[in-house]
């Protein structure tokens, strides 16, 4: 491994890195840049955070991700839809939902009701699952959870993840009908990010506590949906012989248990490029 070329090609390409931070056998082994004082938007990021909470009020007994999303959702929400509209959400099950197995969805909700917005679009093939990646299926899943734990989700994970995790109450955001914002919205430093990570890496794990059941860390860190990219579990990626955190603009956590090995960057890079991925293989992986 050589972080410091890591850090180099960084400098020397003035990649918008914030920070980033590598832990070898869950201990932090070096840092780079600003990883602790200031928080930035992680976006899709906030995809695993709502997986997490619904990996909690499973094993609460809460929820079922088998159950179709009608079945957890206001019955007042329900009763707005057209017969059609509910036959069509018959076949869509929360597990769907958080393997971006529903095809039909616009990538974000608009308007004054974000979830009346989400449950209008025709989906062409609902008995069909295939990958469909979509804002709107996280955050079906985050109202979901809501409405099966009586809580508002973000003080749910505040009281449940972030407090263990001694991560200060995150920035995030909120829908029109005052839902957490599951998909997109958060804001993190770069080690409370790896926070997250390291709680993963350690199967639910963080300081000594169980705060989310090993088998559901197992579920949603495994392929549950296969794409183009190499798999998809429940709001994780598939990374190799491991997993990742991925938000929009290169917001990455990438857990390899088996190189016991993570590596966690925040950056606002909106080049589709591969360059700051393959400098981070080649140093630090050296792949």
């Amino acid at each position: 491994m050589n972080f410091t070329a890591f850090t180099e090609d960084i400098l020397q390409n003035r990649w918008n890195v914030f920070g980033a931070e590598v832990y070898v056998d869950g201990r932090l082994a070096h840092a780079f840049g600003d990883t602790t004082e200031n928080r930035h938007p992680i976006y899709s990021a906030t995809k695993t955070v709502t997986s997490i909470a619904l990996g909690m009020a499973m094993d609460d007994s809460k929820l079922d991700i088998e159950k179709p999303l009608l079945h957890y959702l206001p019955g007042a929400v329900v009763g707005r839809m057209t017969q059609a509209q509910r036959e069509m959400y018959r076949h869509i099950t929360l597990r769907r939902l958080m393997c971006m197995s529903v095809a039909g969805y616009p990538f974000r909700a608009q308007g004054d009701s974000w979830l009346m917005d989400s449950l209008s679009y025709p989906l062409p093939q609902p008995e069909s699952p295939s990958f469909d990646y979509s804002n709107i299926s996280a955050y079906l899943a985050g109202v979901a959870a809501a409405c099966a734990l009586n809580e508002n989700l973000y003080d749910f994970l505040c009281r449940r993840l972030f407090e263990p995790l001694r991560i200060r109450r995150p920035p995030a955001t909120f829908c029109p009908d005052g839902y957490f914002y599951g998909a997109s919205g958060m804001e993190l430093t770069v080690n409370d990010l790896s926070k997250i990570g390291l709680f993963l890496y350690n199967g639910g794990v963080f300081g000594g506590q169980r705060l989310l059941s090993a088998d559901y860390v197992r579920q949603a860190t495994s392929i549950q949906q296969m794409n183009r990219e190499g798999g998809y579990g429940y709001f994780l990626w598939k990374y190799r012989d491991g997993f990742s955190i991925n938000g929009k603009w290169k917001q990455k956590c990438y857990i390899l248990p088996k190189q016991r090995l993570m590596v966690t960057y925040l950056s606002h890079i909106e080049d589709p490029g591969p360059e700051l991925k393959e400098s981070m293989e080649q140093h630090i992986l050296g792949i």
